[in-house]
């Protein structure tokens, strides 16, 4: 009886197991870590040219500090977006999730467990890599009317604002895949869906629709990353609580699914 007991301990499926396995996988493939260095390069390199090719003349003097330093967290954004997808529908696509699955078989722990290393990566990646590029721009920038210091009203919380704009963003690309279940329909859905409907919704001339596209994902996530109140655009509690609604609706409908269907 103990033995039987003790081989059923070990073999128990717990939260931190789950925790655990999700943030092997995660590290194991060789996509992880080429979508993070990819995004770190893209808002470092890009964040030291706006820097070191900045002039107080050359149209960018009323640009917020921040966003001006940290301009590659578009770029940036996208691989960490694309490393969403690959994280949940990449399974799919190589056949690995009926292995989670079997070892998990109540299937949502796999999600939320997905989710949450996910979101721990992105945003302390994310987080580091901003403050190094604003510091970095603020070599080129000391001279200048951009200059700008980490003690200055609302410069930390625009650049930790700006980690959990791409975060959540990011955590949206995941809920995406793992809902379509396929790569390139996740990667489709997030750039037509996430950052170019938004564009186009805002050139109709409707009062209603400018309001709703201000939180929409992308406009929600600009706010947070700007140290200046933005002109018509939504307060930073309203965009992060619509990012947060965003990604867990988009959370919410894959797990639905795992619930209602075969793997």
């Amino acid at each position: 009886m103990s033995t039987t007991t003790t081989t059923t301990n070990t073999y128990r499926v717990t939260p931190t197991r789950v925790l655990r396995s999700e943030w092997h996988k995660l590290w194991t493939v060789r996509s992880t870590w080429i979508t993070v260095l990819a995004s770190a390069a893209f808002l470092l390199g890009v964040g030291i040219l706006m820097g070191a090719t900045y002039t107080s003349d050359g149209g960018d003097s009323d640009v917020d500090t921040v966003v001006l330093s940290l301009y590659g967290s578009q770029l940036g954004g996208i691989c960490l977006a694309v490393l969403g997808i690959l994280v949940t529908a990449g399974e799919y696509s190589t056949g690995l999730i009926r292995a989670s699955m079997t070892a998990v078989p109540r299937r949502t722990p796999v999600l939320w467990a997905k989710a949450t290393v996910f979101t721990a990566v992105v945003f302390t990646v994310s987080f580091v890599t901003a403050l190094i590029t604003f510091l970095a721009a603020q070599i080129f920038l000391s001279d200048s009317d951009q200059a700008a210091s980490l003690a200055d009203d609302g410069v930390l919380a625009a650049i930790a604002g700006n980690a959990a704009g791409v975060t959540l963003l990011s955590l949206i690309a995941l809920g995406l895949g793992a809902t379509l279940r396929s790569v390139p329909g996740g990667i489709g859905a997030f750039i037509g869906g996430v950052l170019i409907l938004p564009e186009v919704l805002g050139m109709l001339p409707y009062d209603a629709v400018e309001t709703a596209v201000r939180y929409f994902p992308t406009q929600a996530a600009g706010v947070l990353g700007s140290a200046d109140p933005l002109p018509n655009a939504a307060s930073p509690g309203g965009a992060l609580l619509a990012l947060c609604l965003w990604a867990a609706a988009t959370l919410i409908v894959p797990a639905l699914l795992l619930k209602r269907r075969d793997v």
